[in-house]
């Protein structure tokens, strides 16, 4: 069977386009790594591709606010083709910075599937520094395909301007609408680190949000970077835990399945 092609936005200060090309890879997809002005001048076509990604970092060093400068190159250049991308029934993810430029696009959560007018804030994090640890992700829904058979996720945030904002109204469209993706809550490695549940202080613990097609997700936690057993913090105890009980040890850790998701979306 043909693999999907995954486009992995590159270019400007976004950093972690080679872990997130990987990790589609891994996942059983074709990505490629693909610069923002290749798209814009048309040596690439938008349309080639069945998912896109923009990936972590910090685009323009997030000068004009996190997310807003790539955001703003995306709407003059190429916002007719990323509106059909999303009509033609395709699937986008943004992580981290790229979930920054999602909701400046007005991508997410796109009320009443009216994409373009930015509803949300992502503000600088509630104790203002950067912050990279694990967080402990609950799943509250199951309209996303990307969500698939997830319960929750133990993968890493790092960034400085994470804390999501909303206004009341917004906030009980999203909740009414079924579209928050992902909570904060203290699970193991919560309690494993002792740390608390947000690291940013978000409204309502949200971590990621989808549209109301579930097939935009924007989330600030990072799953290409605990896509293997041995990038958790607690992999020795856990490595002694399954020696000890006879079970084999995992190759691959949680945020994969994500990326599975995705591909498999289209298999």
């Amino acid at each position: 069977m043909k693999k999907p092609k995954v486009l992995i936005f590159s270019g400007y200060g976004l950093n972690s386009e080679v872990e997130t090309k990987f990790a589609f890879d891994v996942a059983g997809g074709n990505a490629e790594i693909v610069h923002i002005n290749d798209l814009i001048s048309k040596k690439k076509k938008l349309s080639d591709y069945q998912i896109f990604a923009i990936p972590g970092g910090f685009a323009y060093g997030d000068d004009t606010g996190a997310g807003n400068g790539y955001a703003n190159r995306l709407r003059n250049h190429l916002w007719k083709d990323i509106t059909q991308f999303i009509k033609d029934g395709k699937l986008i993810i943004g992580i981290c910075n790229g979930f920054q430029v999602l909701v400046n696009l007005g991508l997410l959560p796109a009320l009443n599937l009216k994409y373009g007018e930015r509803e949300l804030g992502l503000m600088p994090n509630e104790i203002p520094r950067y912050t990279v640890r694990f967080v402990d992700l609950k799943t509250e829904n199951n309209i996303s395909p990307w969500l698939k058979d997830i319960k929750s996720l133990t993968i890493p945030v790092s960034n400085g301007e994470g804390k999501l904002y909303a206004t009341e109204k917004t906030l009980k469209q999203i909740k009414k609408n079924n579209l928050v993706a992902f909570r904060y809550y203290k699970g193991k490695m919560c309690e494993y680190l002792n740390l608390p549940a947000s690291p940013n202080g978000s409204i309502d613990d949200i971590a990621g949000v989808n549209d109301e097609t579930g097939r935009v997700l924007g989330l600030m936690p990072h799953p290409e970077r605990a896509m293997f057993f041995t990038q958790l913090p607690n992999w020795p105890y856990l490595k002694e835990e399954y020696l000890r009980t006879g079970k084999k040890l995992p190759e691959f850790g949680p945020g994969l399945q994500i990326f599975k998701n995705g591909v498999n979306y289209f298999k």
